[in-house]
């Protein structure tokens, strides 16, 4: 069921109608295509449809660490769509190189997004909490690049 789940919302996040039902129970497939009432659990398309990159890397790749953000961070990825900064991390696990996928958690550890990394888990650990203007040279600015993140329901 699990993964059956794992498409429905995939599908939903492509901007398809699913329902998941009983193969077995006979019309199941007309009564789908139809609407019919109770012939299975309906997920809804969203509104805003996902590039196929973005599908990607919020639902394909595995997440090879966590990184847990502090509320401003996780109100500005969420609500303003922008990158992640080191001034927001507060925590971070796993062991990751850069354009590694991780999962981004807000301090109750749920996690709300997922993108992927410019930084290692050790070089971020290092700067995590660090202003941009304080970040060693060369460096990049941001952690997670809005273009790389997936903000997931």
């Amino acid at each position: 069921m699990a993964s059956k789940l794992a498409a429905a919302k995939m599908a939903a996040w492509s901007g398809v109608r699913t329902v998941i039902a009983a193969a077995e129970r006979p019309g199941v497939l007309v009564g789908a295509v139809e609407g019919e009432p109770g012939v299975g659990t309906v997920v809804w398309p969203r509104d805003h449809r996902l590039s196929a990159r973005k599908l990607w890397i919020g639902f394909a790749v595995q997440a090879s660490g966590t990184i847990t953000v502090d509320e401003g961070a996780r109100r500005a990825l969420v609500e303003r769509r922008t990158s992640l900064l080191p001034a927001g991390v507060i925590d971070v696990q796993g062991n990751f190189d850069p354009d590694d996928a991780v999962e981004i958690a807000e301090p109750s550890g749920k996690v709300f997004a997922k993108g992927l990394v410019r930084y290692g888990a050790t070089m971020l650990k290092g700067v995590a909490g660090s202003r941009t203007g304080d970040l060693p040279e060369g460096l990049p600015h941001e952690v997670v690049h809005r273009d790389d993140l997936v903000v997931l329901p």
